[in-house]
């Protein structure tokens, strides 16, 4: 079976180097640490904070920037039925797309005195699991997140 396939978009307004194989690691090796190891496709999406800041008022209804969405392309419980993406005969689970605001990554990367690559790491972690079903909203969900966003970035010898 072949690795996980990781499509990645970065804005080309943003006039940054991002390489493309340390960002699919990055995913890769949270999907790994979840057991998932072949036949998923994500998409990641590096883009600038007023694009992100449009998707979260378009589809979360908060008007404000944020670090990083998730859209699943999974069925969720409150999914109407002409919201549900039907899945393709290639075998592949489309488990959705992650997207990351570069600019607000730089902000807390200077904010939190660490890199920006341990910052980009961590959204994009954070990001993934949220399509394998992690939450934040309960303390409980939150501290088991954190753990698994922390086993991930020492695995990437970036915690």
């Amino acid at each position: 079976m072949a690795e996980p396939e990781i499509s990645i978009s970065i804005e080309p307004t943003l006039k940054v180097s991002l390489d493309e194989n340390w960002l699919q690691k990055i995913a890769i090796e949270t999907l790994k640490t979840e057991g998932i190891t072949s036949s998923v496709e994500i998409g990641l999406v590096v883009t600038d904070s007023k694009t992100i800041q449009k998707l979260n008022r378009t589809y979360r209804g908060y008007d404000k920037s944020t670090d990083v969405l998730t859209f699943h392309m999974t069925p969720t419980t409150n999914q109407k039925p002409e919201q549900l993406f039907i899945s393709p005969p290639d075998g592949i689970q489309h488990l959705g797309e992650v997207v990351i605001s570069y600019p607000q990554a730089v902000k807390q990367a200077q904010q939190q005195s660490h890199s920006i690559e341990q910052e980009i790491a961590l959204l994009i972690a954070h990001g993934v699991l949220h399509l394998l079903g992690y939450d934040h909203e309960l303390a409980r969900d939150s501290r088991k997140m954190r753990a698994k966003e922390n086993e991930i970035l020492e695995k990437l010898e970036l915690a």
